[in-house]
């Protein structure tokens, strides 16, 4: 009787809790079998076990907080109410890659007990902090200052004031962007691996590397982590692309960690850091005549020290060598240094001097690291956790002038965050930057990308001849195409045409006319044609993939792509747009829809053309479309059939997602069996290659 009724209380405190938890409020349920029926008692145990071995990594000497991570989503599958593991998992989270995935875990934590660890709601500020969600971020950490004893303010009081100020910076940063875009260095470079700390030489066609690969040399993984040792890894550039990445094995890398700090301007000297050795030292080696390495050679004592040398970089004629170290004669725990070569003793023996600090218009309280020298031996730039971070450590960029270092500047956002933004080379003129960051669409871990910075944004530019608004923009290397009258002037090209009913051939005036950086994925232009003519013309940079939009009132929206060509001079291209009215089995290609090869997968640069689509089916709420596949005739008419069916699918899964009710949208592929141009030329298949859409009822 006794055991029926400690029975009925389990269960009804198990019911009382489901039905807490299916409340607004939910309660912190402890892993302990009186929350939990008795047909519970096997996995409440397994729960427990998986929780005690998350934590044997979480509390390690070393904690590995991607193995602990593992271990308790065991246990949250078992109970995601428990405030100490979603406090656990919110604090793993943090201390991986994918640091914004803490915030919800966190959020959930406090909510359930607010006193769950002393430092929640630090942890929860810095995932808002890294979230960007900024003035979220503020009021968390002012809220856990103030939750402070005296004595934990006294002791951790400036930090959080620091990462208040932090958010206050990156608040103004967000404001005025800097223009950059990114480019994934692709699968010749890039693997399931993380990849990181990417060197390159002067001319941009070398890249040194280092990644935890399975091909490592020797091929054992490190008992700390169990990641694979790091090595060096080399990729070159040929005919524009970089080719497979080449582990060059010994002597290079060794079967310890070996990682890439610094390559000279030449690519034939490398600067390596082995953190076994004595602390964390920096060695150098040379490329021989054969395309073979020298074994790596410790640097002296002028440079590496018992402390530890972490990062360094070549003046470009190799006469000085510029290195951080957390030696304790500097400004803060890591600081920037200077070695220069000279002629020493009687035997005239080149060596280094002794090490200078940069000072304090460069060093800061806080540390500095991934110093670069350009390849003008101007402009130095490094990372600092000191000056006007957005937290962490953000990149700044000093000018040496008239024998000082100018005060440093940070290079802004995006290419700062408030994460670690840290070891980043960059090209000659300091136009292109390349670096590592974590992608969620990449190959791996981290992936390597090569950012271009964009510069101020050039002002609107009028023309006296038409009455158009004309942009000009950065060029970026494309394939030619349309007729083109080259004169000679600047590296510009003048796009021009007129805008007329396909059917009557006259001018439509005021349409308007949209363009944007299919790369970019950004609009770049917008203007109306001559009100009178019809006729419009712009300037634009060459060497850039564009996508026209042209709109009019009872018109179907018409699209083009635009691959301007490189140009040494002006050129012009003549492009007519000619504009259907909106009726049932009226067709339009959609000209900036884009798929990867002989894939149903679609590019990012299809996302703008895409969202016009979408807009204008949300605009005209009663119109069904279908949306066609239609191929060349390569291939067999089965696989085109198939081929062209899934790429419209796919456009059609990307309306849906975007809220547009599928009864509207119905899909075909028509392979080749719908041709709108000679397939005998590769002009004409290009054509044939398309998407379209057929307005089915209005």
């Amino acid at each position: 009787m006794i055991k029926m009724i400690k029975n009925s209380y389990r269960i009804l405190i198990f019911l009382f809790v489901v039905g807490c938890l299916q409340g607004v409020s939910q309660e912190n349920i402890p892993f302990e079998k009186d929350y939990f029926p008795p047909k519970k008692k096997d996995e409440l145990k397994i729960a427990i076990k998986e929780i005690k071995a998350g934590d044997n990594f979480f509390n390690d000497e070393i904690p590995r907080y991607s193995l602990a991570i593992e271990h308790y989503f065991n246990a949250y599958d078992f109970n995601p109410n428990n405030a100490l593991l979603n406090y656990k998992i919110g604090k793993c989270y943090l201390k991986t890659i994918q640091k914004t995935k803490s915030i919800s875990y966190l959020e959930q934590a406090y909510a359930l007990d607010p006193k769950a660890h002393s430092d929640i709601q630090y942890l929860l500020a810095r995932g808002y902090h890294l979230n960007l969600d900024l003035e979220k971020a503020i009021i968390t950490y002012t809220d856990y200052r103030g939750s402070l004893s005296p004595n934990e303010l006294t002791e951790k009081g400036d930090k959080i004031d620091k990462k208040i100020a932090e958010c206050k910076v990156a608040i103004e940063m967000i404001k005025e962007p800097v223009r950059i875009f990114t480019d994934n260095l692709g699968s010749m470079v890039n693997s399931k691996y993380p990849e990181y700390g990417p060197f390159i030489n002067a001319e941009e066609t070398i890249i040194m590397f280092t990644s935890t690969r399975e091909n490592t040399t020797g091929g054992k993984t490190d008992p700390t982590d169990l990641k694979f040792y790091e090595d060096i890894y080399i990729s070159k550039k040929e005919s524009g692309v970089w080719r497979d990445a080449k582990n060059p094995g010994h002597p290079l890398n060794t079967e310890s960690h070996d990682a890439i700090v610094g390559i000279s301007p030449d690519g034939k000297h490398a600067l390596i850091y082995k953190g076994e050795d004595n602390g964390g030292d920096i060695f150098k080696c040379r490329i021989k005549e054969d395309g073979s390495w020298q074994s790596p050679k410790r640097l002296p004592k002028e440079i590496n020290s018992k402390y530890h040398e972490s990062s360094a970089s070549f003046s470009p004629d190799m006469g000085a060598l510029y290195f951080v170290s957390d030696k304790p004669d500097g400004f803060g725990k890591k600081d920037i240094y200077v070695a220069q070569l000279s002629i020493k003793g009687s035997k005239e023996k080149l060596d280094y001097e002794d090490a200078k600090n940069l000072g304090a218009v460069i060093n800061t309280p806080y540390d500095e690291n991934g110093v670069y020298m350009d390849v003008e031996g101007k402009v130095l730039y490094f990372s600092s956790k000191g000056h006007n971070t957005m937290g962490g450590y953000d990149i700044f960029k000093s000018e040496y002038k008239d024998g000082k270092w100018a005060i440093p500047e940070n290079l802004g956002y995006p290419i700062n965050s408030p994460d670690d933004d840290i070891f980043f080379s960059f090209s000659r003129n300091g136009r292109r930057a390349y670096y590592s960051t974590f992608d969620p669409n990449g190959y791996g871990n981290r992936d390597l990308f090569m950012i271009t910075l964009l510069g101020a944004e050039k002002p609107v530019q009028f023309n006296d001849d038409y009455d158009y608004l004309a942009y000009n923009t950065v060029p970026r290397q494309e394939n030619a195409m349309h007729n083109k009258v080259e004169i000679k002037e600047n590296l510009i090209t003048i796009v021009k045409g007129k805008i007329m009913d396909a059917i009557t051939l006259s001018p439509l005036g005021g349409v308007i006319v949209e363009i944007y950086d299919n790369e970019l994925g950004m609009m770049v232009a917008s203007f109306e044609s001559n009100s009178r003519t019809g006729e419009y013309m712009v300037s634009l940079n060459s060497g850039k993939n564009y996508g026209f939009a042209v709109k009019a009132k009872e018109y179907m929206f018409h699209s083009e792509n635009l691959i301007i060509p490189p140009a040494t001079s002006i050129q012009e291209i003549y492009l007519d747009f000619l504009l259907n009215k909106v009726k049932v089995g009226s067709k339009i290609i959609l000209k900036n829809i884009f798929f990867d090869f002989d894939k149903a997968t679609l590019r990012k640069e299809s996302a703008v053309e895409l969202d016009r689509l979408v807009k204008m089916l949300r605009d005209v709420s009663t119109m069904k479309i279908e949306i066609s596949g239609h191929t060349d005739n390569v291939g067999s008419d089965e696989y085109n059939t198939k081929l062209s069916k899934n790429r419209a699918k796919a456009v059609v899964d990307y309306l849906i997602v975007q809220g547009i009710d599928e009864d509207r949208l119905t899909y075909a592929g028509y392979g080749e069996s719908q041709p709108i141009s000679d397939n005998k030329t590769e002009g004409g298949r290009q054509e044939n290659r398309r998407t379209e859409f057929k307005v089915l009822s209005k």
